[in-house]
């Protein structure tokens, strides 16, 4: 028996002038997870979401966040990312020079967030 597909709603797809009803809405819907994608405009060309919106958006999401770090060099805002409210963080191998280092250091923010990775 194959696992069931986590259901994961990417927040770029969303109404932007109405996050927190459009979170609160996908949730009702059955979404798992809620994605939330982060490009830096130099990592990838686009510029999208920060820590910030991740911290006002974690009051209205009842199901874990899903942070996808499209960001160069990614180290130096695993910190904000995660006490910001990302329940689940993933990076780029090519995002940073030690992805050894990134994926150990994630753990321990996460560890201390209370955040199981």
């Amino acid at each position: 028996m194959s696992p069931r597909p986590i259901i994961a709603p990417s927040l770029l797809a969303a109404d932007f002038a109405r996050l927190g009803e459009e979170v609160r809405a996908v949730q009702a819907a059955g979404a798992d997870w809620l994605h939330i994608d982060v490009m830096d405009g130099h990592f990838v060309p686009n510029i999208t979401l920060g820590p910030d919106i991740v911290k006002a958006l974690k009051p209205h999401a009842t199901v874990p966040m899903d942070v996808h770090l499209m960001i160069a060099p990614v180290d130096p805002f695993l910190e904000a990312f995660i006490e910001a409210g990302a329940d689940i963080v993933s990076v780029h191998p090519e995002s940073g020079p030690h992805l050894n280092r990134t994926l150990k250091r994630i753990r321990q923010l996460g560890a201390r967030a209370g955040v199981v990775f």
